[in-house]
């Protein structure tokens, strides 16, 4: 079952990198590529793709950076570099985490095909919804978690476990949980966090929750790219330098999360949950703000 799902993503990488290629290559003949450093994008890929690893996420670390190292991607072409760039370095994380972390294969397959299925049929549902109210019940769900998280850590409640798989009706809350989680990621709400939360209250192992979360955005990541890359709505130069230089991240890092005590693992988790939670609550709070004074206005 898994060589079925590494073939898949064999083939969906296959029909990316051959949009890509051929798009880049135009672009190039043309003299027409973005006028980007070199060395402040191989950095910023490496480093947020390191983080992204370690379930940190890259979208926001790579935004700030792209401003703090005036990298020069205009703000109106991040939209695209976010997923046409960090593609090849979760898919990446995909497989090395599928490779060294063991997951019982229905377990994974099971809430890949949700995430995917979440993404597709979801997203017209939950871009109508309001954003603002979804950030800040996710952004509290987050914070509950963290702080229940840090109390099993220091003996103060039982939680968590190190199942590697699921059955039962604990499948099936699995499954319907990143069906959900897929179909937020149209609102902009990043899967990472809240997978982490659900397979700990699930009772599995922190590690598990890499190969899901990763092998979940594999399978979402690549279809939206091309489309960005159709459009031509992205920094190829910027693109083709990240994304190399962010597989290089990706490799330093999952080396780093394989051989990492579950105890330190966990204090990660929970530093990655809290982190995203904030952020959360905080964009939430701006846009409440913005549509009060629209109103006052």
């Amino acid at each position: 079952m898994l060589n079925f799902i590494r073939i898949a993503w064999a083939a969906i990488m296959a029909v990316y990198g051959y949009f890509f290629v051929k798009d880049y290559r135009q672009i190039s003949l043309a003299g027409k590529l973005d006028d980007v450093s070199v060395p402040k994008a191989g950095f910023v890929g490496f480093i947020t793709n390191f983080f992204d690893t370690l379930g940190i996420g890259s979208f926001a670390p790579t935004v700030a950076l792209n401003k703090f190292t005036k990298m020069g991607v205009k703000d109106r072409e991040l939209p695209g570099l976010l997923n046409v760039a960090d593609t090849l370095p979760v898919m990446l994380e995909a497989v090395i985490f599928t490779t060294v972390i063991e997951v019982e294969p229905l377990t994974l397959i099971s809430m890949l095909v949700a995430a995917a299925l979440g993404s597709y049929l979801g997203a017209g549902v939950i871009a109508k919804m309001d954003e603002v109210k979804i950030q800040k019940v996710m952004g509290v769900a987050l914070l509950i978690t963290a702080i229940l998280m840090i109390c099993k850590q220091l003996g103060l409640i039982q939680g968590g476990g190190d199942a590697i798989g699921l059955s039962g009706i604990k499948l099936i809350v699995a499954v319907v949980g990143n069906f959900i989680f897929g179909a937020l990621m149209s609102a902009g709400i990043g899967l990472y966090a809240p997978c982490m939360a659900l397979v700990y209250f699930l009772g599995m192992s922190p590690q598990v929750a890499f190969p899901i979360m990763m092998g979940s955005c594999a399978t979402l990541m690549p279809v939206g790219s091309i489309k960005f890359i159709k459009e031509g709505a992205y920094p190829r130069k910027a693109a083709l330098i990240v994304a190399l230089s962010g597989a290089v991240g990706v490799f330093v890092a999952a080396y780093l999360v394989k051989s990492l005590p579950m105890d330190v693992l966990t204090w990660l988790v929970i530093a990655v949950i809290f982190y995203t939670s904030a952020s959360m609550l905080v964009a939430a709070n701006k846009s409440s703000k913005k549509v009060n004074e629209k109103l006052e206005a």
